[in-house]
């Protein structure tokens, strides 16, 4: 597969920074956990560790401290003074655990960052001294554009806060009623406020779907694209959070060109879905479903052929 993006760097440690500041602009959703899987400490090094490659900078400084050496302790200033860090795009501050980049370690962070369609350029000689500042800058090649992070919906926000307000007011008329005094005793029923617990998730799986529509499919194909592959993200994250519940993923398409083909296609992109969350996301597959329905269910029925008719759709299962 052609590379996506070339890393510039002066110096090794300044180019491993640099494959892991492109693969967070690849995959804006990643968090440092999922750093550390793409690029696993005990693959860099002969000898097999459970150490993770990067952490906070909050807790380099603790691990620092709690070293007690002159070596950590100059490495970690010089990292702060020269900005030997990534970003993650909620702001979280990232560090390399280890201090130096032996030729052999180095290799094997290139060779990990082929598998994510990233490479390195002939990298040029860094500035001598101390405490000098190293550079690296990302190319991105073939057409390829990083994807933007999809603004998350603040709908549940305005509807807790509507719930909020009808329960106030309903504290407030049961206060003024209690304020008078009554000809004769009376009985107050007060509707009981039921708040159903899966109506948060039902709304997210929702926005996901409609989401997931809008990163079309190729024609004819069943490949999911980078932005799908990002809106799955989310879901696999909904399903996390709701260990309870269950999907069917049902694939359909317009009425245009063969039956059977439209068939087969429905269910190849329903099962590429399906696949995704479970083979790279971690979900149970006894959780999901992936089901085609071809042409057999138009949406628009005035309109065999319309690209609303062209969708996957989510259904909790009970």
């Amino acid at each position: 597969m052609a590379s996506k993006v070339r890393v510039y760097a002066k110096s090794q440690k300044w180019a491993a920074l640099g494959i892991i500041d492109a693969y967070i602009k690849m995959y804006p959703h990643a968090t440092v956990d999922d750093l550390n899987k793409a690029f696993p400490l005990s693959a860099l090094q002969e000898t097999k560790t459970d150490e993770p490659l990067l952490v906070t900078v909050t807790e380099k400084e603790k691990i620092v401290k709690a070293s007690k050496t002159t070596f950590d302790d100059e490495y970690f200033e010089e990292w702060k003074r020269t900005h030997f860090y990534v970003t993650l795009p909620d702001g979280t501050d990232l560090m390399f655990t280890v201090a130096m980049w032996p030729k052999e370690m180095f290799e094997k962070m290139l060779a990990q960052a082929k598998l994510y369609d990233i490479e390195i350029a002939k990298y040029e000689a860094a500035e001598k001294g101390f405490g000098k500042r190293g550079e690296y800058r990302l190319e991105y090649l073939n057409g390829y554009v990083p994807p933007v992070p999809a603004k998350k919906s603040n709908k549940w926000l305005w509807i807790c806060l509507a719930a909020l307000l009808i329960i106030a007011i309903l504290i407030i008329l049961l206060l003024m009623k209690g304020c008078q005094k009554p000809a004769e005793p009376q009985i107050v029923e007060v509707e009981k406020v039921v708040v159903v617990h899966d109506t948060l998730y039902i709304q997210q799986i929702a926005e996901i779907e409609k989401n997931f529509n809008a990163a079309e499919f190729q024609q004819g194909k069943a490949d999911l694209s980078e932005s799908a592959k990002f809106v799955l993200h989310d879901l696999a994250k909904v399903l996390e959070k709701n260990p309870e519940l269950r999907l069917r993923l049902e694939g359909h398409t317009s009425a245009e060109g063969d039956a059977a083909f439209n068939q087969k296609l429905s269910e190849a992109r329903a099962q590429a879905a399906v696949a995704f969350l479970v083979e790279h996301e971690g979900i149970d597959a006894s959780r999901l479903e992936a089901v085609g329905k071809g042409s057999s269910e138009l949406k628009n029925t005035a309109d065999p052929m319309a690209p609303e008719n062209r969708r996957t759709e989510f259904i909790v299962l009970e």
